[in-house]
């Protein structure tokens, strides 16, 4: 035989064989810490050592390895293996020992005294002679292979020989399986000591799990290494069950399942709690295991526990099983119609432990031969939520689940429309056969109006809404013949969702005039009081005809002593459409009373219709919008807040119309705040080409314009105002309260230079503002008006502007015209009058929570008092304006020069010169440098 001597292992004097090539991929390291104990006891020093690890770690072939190099380096090697089935045999692994270790040609004992009519000392006696006198001969490999099976006599004679074979060449080496709990009257550091070497198997890693595999290393390799945990016995289960493109987390072996029900028959209620565990997955909690397996929680317990310590159930709070392969195995060895009636079970337990309707749906659909009638919400709300995240087939296999139960015809509809709308995402031509099989489902008319409104509501926008137009055309024809009662809320929700999703004006409201005629239920006359309302908005005639309309509509909805319910008409879902919402809080933002009943009307139980709103968001963000209105900006931005939050957590605040519109909302308030690195932080946030939406996309502009204009960047802000307006122009959208972006580019337009600008905007403004009639746009527009006059006329616009804003709520616009009036009175000499307008607007406006407003409202005043101080060089008593103006004019210069000079208005120049020539006591100009002279020369 070949030898040489092995450098990591030397024995003195000695040769080692040449190791064969190693058989087990992997296990390198824990072969070569065995050899390494070869040079002491080749020496003459026992040692022994201790192979620990899960079931099919590979303990044994381990073993095995390490006792042929020990074969090659010259020991005996002595193999004996536990088992089960012989545990109660007295001596039974003993005697293995001592029949591997007799020497035919030499007289000894029989092994059969070991347990037989000698005494006990006699035959431990017996064994350890028979092991001393092998040692004699030649350096001795004992391999005790499954020692946890061992029986207790044969672990007692181990344990005898333990402190004798000291000084022996043996080592003892024996294997385990990792935690398996002791049931014998000799523990482990009985057989090897208090210090032996103590080596643990785990998982093989990717390179050897490939090639137990026969795999080329990457990321399938990588993937049945996770799947078993690098467990080698599992590696090859797996490796004749890889097919191309099937996930090996998803493969098992029955006959892996067998084994380990098997071993787990000695222990007390483990194979019902690993079962429970198996069917559980993920959702393994304690109690949920204990009450699938109907086990005793204590007894249960103690079963957990002990597989836990075996390492087939993870060690956390959530005892799952080790490894996805076992799981899938347990399953495989389960009969199908008992894993659906314990899927079934376990998700009962679920839904009443409050579990996520995700996960209970998933026990669902393995439940494929059990009728679950409650089965159906879950399945519905669970599909729901998860198209929302981008997982639509997932979603669609829920809901065929779902068409698996006894459903009426409006159940069925319902899902059948819900699939349609989970398919439309990866299959459009499968979904449309889904809507006319459900249109064939219609039975009850009320019942199909309301479903088609229903989804409807739960469709946000783009492609999705024009699927729930669609469904709803279709059902709306199949009830025509029910008369214009029994059609027309469903084509008013049709016509919202249209309107708010097209790119282009949407149809003229009143084109429906000859259908409202013969209308007599409540919730008919609903939808066309609300129509009406949104008509008066988009032609933005009069806020007087829109507010009744809407008030109309608000008196209606939800009225419980009106007319017997129907589903479509009476709790408020014509107010959730994101469409109606935007356009509705926008005209009654001023009306406390009204606003007040919609919040009550939005204000429902039931979860919303779109998944990415929160329970309770639309009252929220309503009350918000009121408060902004009213200039209550701290208050307005609490309700924001709280409320993108909640957007935030669902993902709807960059794709749900309302999560867009509450941003934006939360921006401008923020602007008048002077928060401008929270406002740019959001934004940038926001997608504004995902954002197309009529309103959304519109109001994230105006809100964009407005906080550029605010940090300087007026250009590009004035350039966002102008495109939203051309939006809404092009939308047909004639209201000018919804986002007031002419008074906002005027003054833009007016820091750019553009003055011709600024007077056409003001000009149109104020043209739509008089004709819509409401007191915060005219106020605005008036507000702005001023801006872009001169003299008198400037005057008096910002004084009607201050008298008509006072009969509104609009706190905030009404500071802004007093401290442009103010602004205005100061520089025309009028110092007192400006003293009193801009003291009223720094009180307003910080009131309102307005920093940049009462700052600059602030910074006039001080100027304003300035100029009422008399100058400290004469003896008249002139302001300081006075007396610059007066030396001007002493000077020679004209009033138009001076009022040039000095950014005034010539009235302005004649203001200041009238009152120092009273002061002086002079008639006019000429007298006036003669009268400065002798002031100074009095001074």
């Amino acid at each position: 035989m070949d030898t040489e001597v092995n450098p990591e292992n030397p024995v003195s004097g000695a040769s080692v064989p040449k190791r064969p090539a190693l058989r087990l991929p992997g296990r390198e390291p824990e072969l070569n810490r065995l050899t390494s104990l070869f040079p002491a006891v080749l020496g003459g020093t026992a040692a022994s050592a201790v192979l620990v690890g899960e079931f099919g770690m590979g303990k044994s072939a381990t073993l095995h390895a390490a006792a042929a190099l020990a074969a090659d380096a010259g020991f005996t090697v002595a193999i004996a293996t536990g088992s089960r089935l012989e545990s109660h045999l007295p001596g039974g692994v003993a005697r293995q020992l001592a029949d591997a270790l007799d020497d035919p040609g030499a007289p000894s004992p029989p092994v059969t005294e070991l347990c037989g009519p000698a005494g006990e000392s006699e035959a431990l006696e017996l064994f350890f002679r028979i092991v001393r006198e092998a040692a004699g001969k030649r350096p001795l490999f004992l391999g005790i292979d499954n020692v946890h099976l061992a029986d207790a006599w044969s672990l007692r004679c181990l344990a005898y020989i333990r402190n004798r074979v000291v000084d022996l060449p043996v080592l003892i080496t024996l294997t385990s399986v990792v935690g398996y709990p002791p049931h014998r009257e000799v523990a482990l550091l009985d057989i090897v000591g208090s210090t032996p070497v103590r080596i643990t198997l785990n998982g093989v890693g990717d390179a050897a799990a490939a090639g137990i595999l026969g795999l080329a290393p990457g990321e399938l390799a990588s993937a049945c290494r996770e799947a078993t945990g690098g467990n080698p016995v599992l590696l090859q289960a797996l490796r004749p069950r890889l097919l191309p493109g099937v996930d090996p987390h998803e493969l098992g072996s029955s006959l892996i399942g067998q084994v380990l029900h098997t071993r787990m028959q000695e222990f007390p209620h483990a194979p019902a709690i690993l079962d429970a565990a198996a069917i559980l997955g993920e959702d393994a909690g304690f109690d949920l295991l204990a009450r699938l397996a109907d086990v005793d929680e204590l007894e249960a317990l103690q079963a957990i526990d002990t597989m836990v310590r075996l390492h087939v159930l993870n060690n956390s709070s959530q005892p799952t099983l080790t490894y996805s392969f076992v799981r899938n195995s347990l399953l495989k060895d389960m009969p199908q119609t008992t894993r659906a009636v314990n899927h079934s079970r376990a998700a009962k337990l679920l839904a009443e432990a409050g579990a996520p309707a995700e996960r209970v749906a998933a026990h669902l659909l393995e439940a494929t031969s059990i009728r679950i009638p409650w089965a159906v919400d879950v399945l519905r709300l669970s599909a729901r939520d998860a198209v929302f995240s981008g997982r639509a087939e997932l979603a669609a296999a829920h809901l065929r689940r779902a068409l698996e139960e006894r459903l009426t015809s409006g159940r069925r509809m319902a899902v059948l429309l819900q699939l349609a709308h989970a398919e439309f995402q990866f299959d459009p031509p499968g979904a449309a056969k889904r809507v006319r099989e459900a249109v064939d489902t219609v039975g009850n008319r009320d019942t199909a109006a309301h479903i088609a409104s229903a989804m409807l509501l739960s469709l946000c926008g783009g492609q999705d809404a024009r699927l729930g137009i669609s469904a709803a055309g279709q059902i709306a024809a199949r009830l025509d013949a029910g008369g214009p009662d029994a059609v027309w809320p469903l084509l008013c929700m049709t016509y919202l969702a249209e309107a708010g999703s097209r790119l282009g004006p949407p149809p003229e409201f009143r084109d429906f005039e000859e259908q409202w005629a013969p209308l007599t239920d409540p919730a008919a006359q609903r939808s066309r009081s609300a129509l009406l309302a949104l008509d008066a908005v988009r032609s933005g005639e009069s806020a007087q005809e829109a507010v009744g309309h809407f008030a109309d509509a608000l008196s209606q909805a939800g009225d419980p002593a009106g007319s017997p319910r129907r589903p479509s008409g009476d709790d408020g879902e014509l107010f959730e459409q994101h469409y109606f919402f935007t356009l509705a809080t926008a005209v009654l933002a001023e009306e406390p009373a009204h606003v007040d009943r919609l919040c009550r009307v939005l204000d429902v139980e039931r979860e919303p219709w779109d998944v990415h709103v929160p329970h309770g968001a639309l009252p929220t963000l309503a009350r918000g919008i009121a408060l902004q209105a009213s200039g209550d900006l701290q208050r307005a931005s609490v309700h924001f807040e709280s409320l993108l939050r909640r957007f935030d957590e669902r993902g709807g605040t960059t794709t749900c119309p309302i999560g867009v519109l509450c941003a934006a909302k939360l921006v401008e308030c923020w602007v008048d705040l002077g928060r401008f690195e929270a406002a740019t932080s959001l934004l940038d946030r926001m997608d504004f080409v995902a954002s197309q939406g009529l309103f959304t996309h519109t109001y994230l502009l105006y809100a964009r314009g407005r906080l550029r204009v605010a940090t300087g960047y007026t250009r590009f802000g004035f350039e966002d105002l102008l495109s939203c307006g051309r939006r809404l122009a092009h939308h047909g959208m004639r209201f000018p309260g919804f986002v007031p972006w002419r008074a906002h580019a005027a003054r833009a337009a007016l820091a750019l230079g553009q003055a011709d600008d600024a007077a056409r905007l003001a000009e149109e403004d104020i043209n739509a503002s008089a004709r819509w009639g409401a007191a915060r746009p005219l106020g605005t527009a008036l507000t702005t008006l001023g801006l872009v006059r001169e003299d008198d006329e400037a005057e008096r616009a910002l004084s009607k502007a201050i008298t008509t804003l006072r009969s509104s709520p609009a706190r905030l616009q009404l500071a802004t015209a007093q401290t442009e009036l103010g602004t205005l009175q100061a520089r025309h000499g009028q110092s007192e009058k400006a003293i009193e307008t801009l003291r009223q607007a720094v009180e307003l406006s910080e009131h309102c929570g307005a920093r940049p407003l009462a700052r600059r409202a602030a910074e006039e005043l001080r100027s304003a008092r300035r100029a009422l101080t008399p100058a400290k060089d004469n003896e008249h008593g002139l302001t300081r304006q006075e007396n610059r103006i007066a030396v001007m004019a002493a000077q020679g210069l004209t009033n138009r020069e001076i009022a040039t000079a000095l950014h005034l208005t010539r009235r302005t120049v004649e203001l200041h010169l009238s009152g120092a020539y009273r002061k002086l006591g002079i008639p006019g100009r000429a007298e006036l440098g003669g009268a400065l002279a002798k002031s100074q020369r009095g001074s």
